[in-house]
């Protein structure tokens, strides 16, 4: 009997290299906005395989987050994968091993579902890369963009992509991770609470100096003011924490320290000389954290790409 293929995948967190928050659409709710999002080194890994004999319908593994399955974002995905297509395979058991922080602004449960999304279409080969954007966006803001792994600037909800050039040389990073956890909604809640959303003109200004700021590959927007957040003090209202940790990370010598997405991870960017060895001298600043910081770096399309065990 031959050996029962098992398809495997990891699922890079991004992090956001500027975040621009406008008004809410009156479509569906969601915040118009303005983002780089920027895959990152720092992975979950996903696999699928035929699910366990005698299993009558697809199987769940994520020790990490019990709970019904319908709750899982990848689980989520798979299916809706199975109904756009009509993939009517035998049961499958897909698993989750995570390192990503959950509910930290990294957006691991969207990458675990961008990663379930690409193992479906590998072990398929139905759908392509539109169908799989689209699935995306019904099943989250961030979706659309880690289907691919890379540098896209987003906007619309999350859902409008233009591919940017992966960053030349690669940008090294530090993830200072907390031991909380901030829910996006209670963070886009309080940020409409502070009046902190932009008009869709300025939007659409920050758009394209991102753009044009990011079109030959360099690291890291140019003007400083790019490297904003407007979550950022929306995150700090609700856990102050977060002002601690950003103070330590620009203490231990990162050019930059923000909130990565709704928070509450701070990011410590290192985009010139001798990024490396000042990020190693920051880590070792900060190595005494609970929970200690990571290095990580940028990462393209390939690092998502699904293999075959």
């Amino acid at each position: 009997m031959s050996k029962p293929v098992v398809y495997r995948a990891l699922a890079p967190a991004k992090v956001n290299l500027g975040l621009f928050v406008g008004p809410t659409r009156a479509s569906d709710g969601r915040h118009e906005l303005v983002t780089v999002m920027q895959s990152i080194s720092l992975a979950d890994e996903l696999t699928l395989a035929p699910a366990s004999g005698g299993a009558l319908t697809d199987e769940l593994d994520c020790p990490t987050l019990p709970g019904p399955p319908e709750e899982n974002l990848a689980w989520r995905a798979l299916s809706a994968f199975r109904a756009a297509t009509g993939w009517d395979t035998s049961p499958l058991r897909l698993s989750v091993r995570k390192s990503i922080p959950i509910a930290a602004g990294l957006g691991g449960g969207s990458a675990d579902a961008a990663a379930a999304l690409r193992l479906a279409h590998a072990a398929s080969g139905l759908g392509d890369e539109g169908l799989l954007r689209e699935l995306g966006a019904q099943l989250g803001a961030d979706v659309p963009a880690q289907v691919t792994p890379g540098r896209w600037l987003a906007t619309g909800a999350g859902e409008l992509l233009k591919s940017l050039p992966d960053p030349l040389p690669a940008l090294d990073l530090l993830v200072l991770p907390s031991t909380e956890r901030l829910s996006t909604a209670a963070v886009y809640g309080a940020a409409d609470g502070l009046g902190l959303a932009r008009e869709s003109d300025e939007l659409a200004r920050v758009r394209e100096q991102l753009a044009g700021s990011l079109a030959l590959g360099a690291p890291l927007p140019g003007a400083r003011e790019l490297l904003h957040n407007d979550l950022q003090q929306a995150a700090l209202s609700l856990l102050p924490e977060v002002g601690e940790a950003l103070a330590a990370v620009s203490d231990a010598g990162a050019e930059h320290a923000l909130v990565s997405g709704s928070g509450p991870t701070v990011l410590g960017l290192f985009g010139h000389a001798n990024a490396a060895g000042r990020l190693r001298r920051a880590l070792f600043e900060l190595s005494s954290r609970d929970p200690a910081p990571v290095a990580a770096g940028s990462v393209g399309a390939s690092f998502g790409e699904v293999q075959t065990l």
